[in-house]
């Protein structure tokens, strides 16, 4: 049964500000009450009244649950001098609210607001005070109506700040006249949530606007599916569908947004298509650099022969004629790619580039799209490799969005090197090329390095296969299996399905197994068997190192229902792990988890083993994967620490953006090796199930894949050469810049 009690806050014990979650103790009726709510916006000293109810934590004790409140001004001496001594405002400490209260009494809010300047007549305070006073106390009253306009929309407490931030008093009149503003202005603000806003304020649905705001939402979303541009049928399509609204009217706000300049209408060969400008000249700049990049060196041949012979035998190199010519094109080019397979010697060919620059002296960076692969490019060179977002110093998020990024070297504060070589190209996307290239000067020679075979990136692009498919740029490609990779089964099954050729599933491999079963409940069996049994003492590592990977998200096979099952099986509860139920799943202390989103803004750590912080940085990247340290139930947070020892403090409410991670889709897996790799393969979509998604799932594994299921429609993976094409201009920009 919901009651209702009245009083003040005497202390906040906890505030998420993301989500207003708070847990305070109210004073009412000269009784402590911990209230644990939603209060987006609250301060100690504030007089509220709160409607729920009181329940038993089976740790915290009784506790008033609440539901919905007001905030209103103190109604009794007490209470306003309580609140004016909370410091609520700045400058105004217990003793001096005391003196204001004792002056003015309950006139003492009449008397902030209306006339200030008479609060100089307490001693010690000025009337530059008594001014600062009164607007701090306008601010707070302005910022409390406005945390409770919004909380009306559904908008979080971080999110109606920013909102609040950005326009002030004028929020009102911008909800009213326009809202879609929001989409536009505020990250975090996106298309639906600003027509909803919309429809509440009374905004039509064929209003101009709206329209405009739906088209930059549709090529958000195009985006957010790999696409650079949108085809204008396709885009007439998409925005029709989304905003229910006639052609004509898309038609005629297309133009409008073209004369705004946030969209390029462009004539390509393949007929007109769209972009959002920012991604328009992103793809030109990224022209433009990779071509200023692209500098001929003057090269004495049989100097840099030797050299490289020499660096061959002392290091005992075993080159191919390849792979000497990729380190040689190297010392010639600005700019070089290395493309090629697995087993096809690129970590070797890199090794010998850097023991030629370094043998002249020149300095040298590494750097991958994801953790897991920079710590392999570093375990591989025996050289240091960082991210491309901890390369270029990541600072924040620009206000223009996530393919935006604001780095602390850019075209002002350069890299200081010589020679930077980025492996795992293909999961580079445009936004981040964009940024990297910004980072270079003209003179450093950058040598891009990965599969074009492999899923493209998440972000949108395609940027690795644009720049071998312009021909404008010298590519070295590496085809020859070396004896040693040809051993193995992982790596010639891996050119077979590349190639569209069928495997043997005979088992006589000692890498590479197929185990028919035809059920998914069996299969589920069969991979806890093998997880927790049979593969760690063959591969020499532990159930947790050993990868699920799976096709689809959903389904009897789907990660969702896969990570619950081997959730179960490999980290059941137990008295000493704590747990937390979010949503419908369950997150427990030693869980294998992943970062499933950008997030620009999460602080993290690296201590050393006396628990001294010796590194810290903002950004966690969508794939980063790591094990969960520990469950606090009272703060609301769980400590992950992940692969390269980052530490990340998550609140509850966070918990949205990691995902169980003992199985894990294959798109997710790029850029990663694990000793083992387990494939579930039964059935499901035509489309996804191709060559491509089963050569990245193979090339994961690194000592043993297994598959187990289906052999025909594994068979009809290789088969099927059908891929999710990409809206990608790049090539094109490059094309036209060189003639």
């Amino acid at each position: 049964m919901a009651e209702e009690i009245e009083g003040y806050v005497s202390k906040i014990v906890f505030h998420n500000d993301e989500n207003g979650y708070t847990v305070l103790s109210l004073l009412a009726d000269e009784e402590e009450v911990t209230c644990v709510g939603n209060f987006p916006f609250i301060a100690e000293g504030e007089y509220l009244t709160a409607n729920g109810s009181y329940t038993d934590h089976p740790i915290y004790g009784i506790q008033f649950l609440v539901e919905s409140y007001d905030m209103i001004e103190p109604k009794d001496l007490f209470s306003i001098e309580r609140y004016l001594g909370s410091g609520a405002i700045k400058g105004i400490g217990a003793t001096l609210a005391k003196r204001i209260v004792k002056k003015f009494k309950e006139d003492t809010f009449r008397i902030i607001e209306e006339e200030p300047e008479r609060l100089a007549e307490v001693k010690g305070i000025s009337e530059r005070m008594a001014r600062n006073i009164s607007v701090q106390f306008e601010e707070k009253k302005d910022m409390r109506n406005a945390m409770l306009f919004l909380q009306k929309y559904n908008i979080s407490g971080n999110l109606a700040v920013k909102i609040f931030q950005e326009y002030g008093q004028k929020m009102y009149d911008v909800l009213r006249e326009n809202p879609y503003r929001l989409a536009e202005d505020i990250t975090g603000v996106g298309f639906k949530t600003a027509d909803e806003i919309a429809r509440s304020a009374g905004i039509r649905s064929d209003s101009d606007y709206r329209i405009k705001a739906g088209i930059l939402y549709t090529l958000l979303q195009a985006a957010n599916d790999g696409h650079v541009y949108l085809p204008e049928k396709e885009l007439m399509h998409r925005a029709k569908t989304l905003l229910n609204a006639m052609e004509d009217n898309i038609i005629r706000q297309l133009t409008a947004l073209s004369i705004e300049k946030k969209i390029i209408i462009y004539e390509s060969k393949e007929g007109k298509v769209i972009y959002a400008s920012m991604y328009y000249y992103m793809e030109l700049n990224v022209s433009r650099m990779l071509h200023d990049l692209n500098i001929r060196y003057e090269l004495e041949y049989e100097y840099v022969k030797k050299r490289l012979a020499v660096i061959e035998e002392h290091f005992e190199f075993a080159l191919d004629e390849q792979q000497r010519t990729a380190v040689i094109e190297a010392a010639a080019n600005g700019l070089l790619v290395i493309t090629g397979g697995p087993g096809t010697g690129k970590t070797t060919t890199i090794n010998a580039i850097i023991k030629l620059f370094e043998a002249e002296g020149l300095d040298i960076l590494l750097a991958a799209p994801t953790g897991r692969a920079a710590k392999r490019m570093s375990e591989t060179t025996g050289y240091e490799a960082k991210t491309i977002h901890r390369l270029l110093e990541l600072s924040r998020l620009s206000p223009e969005g996530e393919s935006n990024y604001l780095f602390e070297r850019n075209e002002l504060n350069p890299l200081e090197t010589d020679v930077l070589i980025i492996d795992e190209m293909s999961m580079v996307d445009i936004g981040l090329m964009h940024a990297l290239l910004k980072a270079l000067s003209v003179g450093t020679r950058l040598i891009l390095v990965g599969d074009v075979n492999q899923l493209p990136s998440v972000g949108p692009g395609n940027v690795l296969k644009d720049i071998i498919e312009s021909h404008c740029f010298n590519v070295v490609k590496l085809t020859k299996i070396f004896r040693q990779a040809a051993d193995s089964d992982i790596i010639v099954n891996a050119h077979k399905i590349n190639a569209g050729e069928h495997i043997r599933l005979d088992n006589k491999s000692r890498d590479f197994f197929f185990l028919k079963r035809m059920e998914a409940n069996v299969i589920i069996a069969v991979m806890i068997n093998l997880i927790k049994n049979k593969l760690p003492k063959y591969v020499n590592a532990t159930s947790f190192d050993i990868q699920v990977l799976t096709p689809m998200r959903k389904g009897e096979l789907g990660v969702e229902r896969l990570n619950q099952v081997l959730q179960q099986a490999l980290n059941p509860p137990a008295p000493d792990k704590k747990e937390k139920e979010y949503h419908q799943g369950i997150y427990r202390e030693g869980d294998k988890v992943m970062q499933i989103k950008n997030n620009y803004q999460l602080a993290w750590e690296i201590k050393n083993k006396l628990g001294i912080t010796v590194q810290s940085g903002t950004g966690v990247f969508n794939g980063d994967a790591g094990v969960i340290k520990e469950i606090n139930l009272f703060s609301e947070h769980l400590l992950v620490e992940f692969d390269d020892n980052r530490v990340v403090d998550y609140a509850f409410n966070q918990l949205d953006e990691l995902d169980l991670a003992y199985a894990i889709t294959i798109h997710k897996s790029q850029g990663s090796e694990y000793p083992a790799v387990v494939l579930p393969i039964l059935d499901g979509p035509r489309l996804l199930f191709n060559r491509n998604l089963l050569y990245t799932a193979v090339t994961r594994a690194k000592n043993c894949v297994t598959i187990v299921g289906s052999d025909q429609m594994l068979q009809f993976m290789i088969d099927n050469k059908s891929e999710h094409s990409r809206y990608s201009g790049l090539g094109e920009r490059i094309k036209e810049l060189k003639y």
